[in-house]
Order: C-alpha cells, then structure tokens, then sequence
C-alpha cells in the first residue's frame, strides 16, 4: 500500500515498507502477548499496554496511510514500524531484566542525590 505511495522514505537505512497496516498490527500483538509475562501492576505493563491499544486501534480504524501516520504523531509509517520493533525487544528483554522486583540490595546513601 505505501509502496505504491512513495518509492523512498528519504531517509537513510529505512526502506518504504509495503504492508504498514499489517506489519504494524503484528508487531502490537506481539508486544501485547509478550507483556503479558509481566506482572499487571507493573508501571511498564500498564503504560505500555495502554499506548499499544491505542495504536493498535488506530491501525485497525484508519486505512489511509497518510491519515494513520498524522494520527499516530510518530513520523512516516516506517519509523512507527522501526518504533514497534524496538519496543518489542525491549518488552522481551524486561521480562528478562525484571525490574518490578525489589533490589537485591540496598543503594549507598545518596546515591541518588545531585549534586553530591
């Protein structure tokens, strides 16, 4: 569908992607299916699920693709895409992280304190 739209993105290393519609809706399963190994009261989760949904939504109610990257405010569909994949690796890697859970051990005083 953009294919037909635009030969290029003009930006560099970021080809025109030929089905945005159904690339980006896979992506935001995906997202949503690996959040789900996250706790539900984790602040992650609830933010992350809450702007998927959203633009999951979006994708599946707004055919045009002009109209669906002014909608989503994130660029041409291709960076939303670039967006959506980096989200879900990072979804992955915090069910790996587990940061939800308390610290193993406790900060030194002020560690969080700036100036020292």
């Amino acid at each position: 569908m953009a294919g037909l739209l635009k030969k290029t993105t003009g930006l560099v290393g970021l080809a025109v992607a030929h089905n945005p519609h159904e690339r980006l809706r896979i992506l935001y399963s995906k997202i949503l299916v690996s959040l789900q190994t996250v706790p539900q009261d984790a602040a992650y989760r609830k933010y992350t699920e809450q702007l998927v949904n959203d633009r999951l939504n979006m994708v599946k109610t707004e055919p045009d693709v002009e109209k669906l990257e002014k909608k989503l405010n994130g660029g041409q569909l291709e960076e939303v895409i670039f967006q959506a994949e980096c989200e879900l690796a990072l979804s992955r890697k915090m069910t790996e992280w587990k940061p939800w859970e308390p610290l193993i051990e406790e900060p030194p005083p002020n560690q969080w304190k700036w100036p020292v």
